[in-house]
C-alpha cells in the first residue's frame, strides 16, 4: 500500500516538474506511474490532498537525500560543508531536475493560489528547523536564519541553473563565500 502510494507521488512529482502545474491531474499521474485509472484518485481525494502529499513527498525525499550527502561528506568544517551544498545543488539541478522544478512550480502556483502557501510554509518551515541544526553545528550565531539565507542562496541557484542550464555549473564558490560570512 505505502509502495502503491510513493509510486503516485513519484509520478506526481514527474509530472509537476516536467510538465507544469496546468498538467497535475488525476490521469496524467496515473499515466505516468503506470497504475490503473482512478489510482490517483483513491490516494489524494482532491487537488489540494495531492499537493499536500507531494509537498510531504517532496520535503522526505529531499531531506533523505541532503542527509546521504552530509554524511558521505562527514563535514568537519565549514568549507566541508560548503562543498557538500555546491554537491547537492548540482544533484538537484541534474539527476532530479524534475524534482526541484516540481518544488519551484508549487511555489508559483501558490502566487495564485494563497491556499498553497500554509502547506507549503510547513514544508519550508521543517526543512530550515534540520537546516539549522546542521549550521548550529558549525558554530552560527543565528542557526535559524542563517538557515533561511542559505536556502534562499540555493533557491536562486537552483533556480538560475534550471532556468538557463551551464554544463560547467559550479555553485561551490558563491556558497563558500556565504557560508564563510555567516559562519565566521
Amino acid at each position: 500500500m505505502a509502495r502503491r502510494r510513493d509510486q503516485v507521488l513519484d509520478a506526481a512529482v514527474q509530472v509537476l516538474g516536467s510538465e507544469g502545474a496546468r498538467r497535475l491531474t488525476y490521469q496524467a499521474v496515473d499515466a505516468a506511474a503506470g497504475v490503473p485509472s482512478g489510482t490517483t484518485s483513491n490516494y489524494f481525494r482532491n487537488r489540494a490532498a495531492l499537493i499536500d502529499g507531494i509537498v510531504d513527498h517532496l520535503q522526505a525525499l529531499e531531506r533523505r537525500d541532503w542527509e546521504n550527502f552530509a554524511a558521505a561528506a562527514g563535514p568537519a568544517d565549514a568549507g566541508e560543508l560548503a562543498d557538500a551544498v555546491a554537491r547537492f545543488l548540482r544533484y538537484a539541478t541534474g539527476p532530479e531536475r524534475a524534482r526541484t522544478a516540481a518544488r519551484f512550480a508549487l511555489y508559483l502556483e501558490a502566487t495564485a493560489r494563497p491556499e498553497l502557501r500554509p502547506t507549503l510554509t510547513r514544508g519550508r518551515e521543517t526543512v530550515i528547523g534540520w537546516g539549522a541544526e546542521w549550521l548550529q553545528r558549525f558554530g552560527s550565531p543565528d542557526p535559524r536564519r542563517h538557515c533561511e539565507i542559505l536556502f534562499d542562496y540555493m533557491d536562486g541557484a537552483a533556480f538560475h541553473q534550471l532556468a538557463f542550464p551551464a554544463e560547467d555549473f559550479d555553485p561551490g564558490p558563491g556558497i563558500r563565500e556565504l557560508l564563510r560570512g555567516l559562519l565566521d
